[in-house]
Order: structure tokens, then sequence, then C-alpha cells
């Protein structure tokens, strides 16, 4: 049992290095004040839903870690109760890592970044794969996104944190620029025509 929800990723190891290094006092008045999440909150829930990709850790019986990105349309990780998520997992390069992680080993971590706002939130957790109930296979499936439901994998929170900000390069996915992009290309065919009015 943990003392503090913080305790899953600040081991007694990692707590003897930020002692070492001068920030374990600063993170034990964290710990006392609040601690880490373990709910989803509305917060979570709509910075969730306007991501269109996340990274997945997971790791063997040796602890060997894997990382694995994943990709959908925004809210693709969806949220199914308090502490739970969700999403439709398609057909890869067949290489099965992850599941096989999965299947020997259920703890497993989901990293969260928002370039473009230069937003991260880090998740721990467990997982499951599931592959025999349709009704969660539909609820998960995306009818816009081209790729087939092979299963669905379910992550259980057991905490979540803000990470801060700094360090973090802005970037901008197509769906973020096309509007821009449109409304530039607008105003350059605007002028044109003005131009070519002012000639004639």
């Amino acid at each position: 049992m943990r003392q503090y929800t913080s305790d899953i990723a600040f081991t007694p190891a990692v707590k003897q290095i930020q002692t070492a290094k001068g920030s374990r006092a600063s993170y034990a008045r964290a710990e006392k004040n609040r601690g880490w999440a373990t709910e989803i909150t509305p917060d979570l829930a709509g910075f969730l839903a306007e991501l269109d990709m996340f990274y997945l850790g997971t790791a063997n019986a040796e602890g060997q870690p894997y990382i694995q990105y994943r990709g959908g349309s925004p809210g693709f990780l969806k949220v199914l109760d308090d502490h739970t998520l969700g999403f439709a997992d398609f057909g890869g390069n067949r290489q099965y890592i992850t599941l096989g992680n999965l299947s020997e080993n259920p703890k497993a971590f989901i990293f969260l970044m928002d370039y473009a706002n230069s937003n991260r939130v880090k998740l721990w957790g467990t997982a499951k794969v599931v592959e025999d109930d349709p009704a969660l296979l539909e609820r998960l499936r995306d009818p816009e996104y081209p790729g087939k439901v092979e299963r669905a994998i379910v992550f259980t929170i057991e905490a979540w944190d803000i990470n801060c900000q700094q360090h973090i390069h802005k970037r901008f996915s197509q769906r973020q620029i096309a509007p821009v992009i449109a409304n530039l290309k607008a105003k350059i065919a605007d002028l044109e025509e003005q131009l070519r009015e002012a000639k004639a």
C-alpha cells in the first residue's frame, strides 16, 4: 500500500536521489498537501478530447520497457468511467509487442503531449487487452476513421500528474494549421485580384 499516490513513481530510490539533488522537500510538501490525482477530472477529460495521439509504455516480465505511438481522431482515447480510459486498437505491423507485454505484466504508462499549447500529462496505471466485447469495441470505434478495430485496450488510472511546460517545442498538427493556411490562401487570392484590378 502506497502512502502517497505519487509513490507509484517516487520510489525509495527516487526519493533518495531527490534528497541528494535538493528537490525532495518541495515534493514532500506536495505529497502532504494534495498528492497526485487518481480520478479523471473534467479538465483531464477535456484535455483528452482534443488530443489525436499519445505514447503508451509497457514492459515485459523481465522489465524491458517498450514505448508505442498511438494516433487517431481527436478524442479517440475515451473516458469510460472516473478511473478508466479505453481506445480502439487497429491492425499495424503485427509485432504485437504491447499485447505480449500486457499478457505478462499489466503495468502501463500513458504520456500525453499537447505540443501546440506546451502541455503534457502523465498517467500511471494498468492496462488490459479486450477482444471479446462487441459493445465496448463499438463504443470505442470512430466511424470516420478507416482502420478496422481488432480489439480494445482498457487503461485503469492509479495516479496522474501534469508535468511542467519547460523545454516543450511547439508543434502543430495538419488539422490545426489547415484553417490558417486556407485563410492565408484566401487573403493572397484577394490581394492578387486587387492587384489585377489596379493594373487594369
